[in-house]
């Protein structure tokens, strides 16, 4: 397959920054506890994206469809070293194996967390081992799919406090929601022009 056969990830390397750097504050000092994701995309003409669905006896998302990654470590020098070690633990992706593409805007959760997402690619049929202690399955969905107009919504949510504009993608008879479906929207923008509006600036708190 010719270079030229993987322009959505061609385009996606092109429109997105690509810094790498380190954490811009010790671990504890900043505004929000720190997290970060890897959002790999299988090299290929069609890039598909791994997700995985969150193990039930988690205590913070159980059940919901996820990015493998996870919370900033003390020894973690970055955002990347982050999601890269998180994604081994989780499902057993390498390092080797993983291309960094580039990185979306950090971005705030309705639980507090700022969640750094590092979009990469991958082979295009990874080995992976999944940890059941994190997530119960794992996914390849097309990356097309979430720039389809009639899959996505905004939904108002409301925990009690306040009332939220939160994405949603019905994906068969799965509900990607969240920051999850924010990274998607805002990685669908990128890669095909989908042209969705989130609705709301998620670099502030919700």
């Amino acid at each position: 397959m010719t270079t030229s056969a993987f322009a959505i990830i061609q385009r996606i390397e092109s429109g997105l920054p690509l810094h790498e750097n380190a954490w811009d504050s010790p671990m504890g000092e900043g505004q929000w506890p720190q997290a970060a994701v890897l959002v790999a995309l299988t090299e290929e003409a069609e890039p598909r994206v791994l997700l995985g669905r969150r193990a039930m006896h988690l205590s913070l998302h159980p059940g919901e469809i996820a990015f493998a990654g996870g919370k900033r470590e003390p020894t973690d020098v970055s955002p990347w070293h982050t999601a890269q070690r998180e994604t081994m633990e989780e499902v057993g992706l390498p390092e080797r194996a993983i291309r960094p593409l580039g990185e979306l805007e950090p971005m705030i959760t309705r639980t507090g967390f700022e969640v750094f997402p590092c979009i990469a690619a991958v082979p295009r049929a990874p080995e992976l081992v999944v940890d059941p202690g994190e997530f119960d399955s794992v996914l390849f969905t097309s990356l097309s799919v979430f720039a389809d107009a009639e899959l996505f919504r905004m939904e108002t949510m409301s925990d009690g406090k306040r009332a939220r504009k939160v994405p949603h993608y019905q994906v068969g008879k799965e509900n990607v929601w969240g920051v999850t479906a924010a990274i998607l929207v805002q990685l669908a923008n990128v890669a095909y022009d989908a042209g969705f509006d989130l609705q709301r600036d998620w670099k502030q708190e919700p």
